[in-house]
């Protein structure tokens, strides 16, 4: 089985590309972190293969927000919002982390999505 982990973010805030990858990281660890905690076992087996990721991209808040609904139910998501400290509104939803988890599930919820 292959595992991967995917951050989705948002295209329609005005973040600069070094806030886009300041969220982007966020996301990846606090998903990690989730998982390590739900599914140990999967955090190992994506170290072992590789650590695959992919960033792709939601244009809406709205989307965003449906496809962190969907999917936590199967795999530990983990939702970023941003401190406000700088480019956007304290408390805007920025991305989401996904996993590492099963591919195939996370594939199931993600495919039609573009990358970044």
């Amino acid at each position: 089985m292959l595992y991967k982990q995917a951050i989705v973010i948002r295209t329609d805030l005005s973040m600069k590309q070094g806030k886009r990858c300041s969220q982007v990281a966020h996301a990846s660890v606090e998903a990690l972190e989730k998982t390590k905690t739900k599914f140990p076992d999967w955090v190992e087996e994506w170290r072992n293969t590789g650590t695959q990721k992919v960033v792709l991209k939601v244009g809406s808040e709205k989307e965003l927000l449906e496809l962190f609904e969907s999917i936590k139910k199967e795999i530990p998501t983990a939702l970023i919002r941003d401190a406000g400290k700088t480019q956007i509104p304290s408390g805007s939803k920025t991305c989401i982390g996904i996993g590492p988890g099963p591919e195939n599930i996370i594939n199931k919820y993600t495919k039609e999505l573009k990358l970044l």
